[in-house]
């Protein structure tokens, strides 16, 4: 019975684990998608540079398991878009002017993949949870 009480308590803790990592995924990816047409402060200035959440593994010694967490946010070294709009405050001395290297669609696309793992990660906490509720059925009748 102890043992069962730790599976769970492993199950969930897991579990919990994707969720805060995939909340962090959808807080940069929500970052993304609100500069994605941001552009520089001054005249030829880089505008915002699109974020890329990364995941470690970690062990959780209390659970005894291997949990996912947040990584670093590391910078999408990709070239920025530029459009020709000389009238632009942003626009340098050709005319041209940076935007961020944010593709709507991919984050759209990450975000969705994001909002999936975090359903799961909740669906396996909603089991384990009425797994442990039958379990305690069981034992008083």
């Amino acid at each position: 019975m102890a043992d069962d009480i730790s599976d769970f308590t492993r199950s969930m803790g897991i579990a919990t684990s994707g969720l805060r990592a995939q909340a962090g995924r959808m807080r940069v990816i929500s970052e993304n998608i609100a500069n994605a047409d941001s552009t520089g402060s001054s005249p030829g200035a880089d505008p915002y540079r699109r974020k890329i959440p990364t995941f470690v593994s970690q062990l959780d010694r209390t659970l005894n398991a291997r949990t996912v967490g947040m990584g670093r946010i590391v910078p999408d070294q990709s070239d920025f878009r530029t459009k020709y709009e000389p009238s632009n405050p942003a626009a340098d001395q050709n005319g041209y002017v940076k935007y961020p290297n944010v593709n709507p669609l991919v984050e759209m696309t990450d975000m969705r993949e994001a909002q999936r793992s975090y359903e799961a990660n909740l669906n396996i906490i909603g089991a384990t949870r009425r797994m442990i509720q039958r379990t305690l059925d069981i034992l008083k009748a």
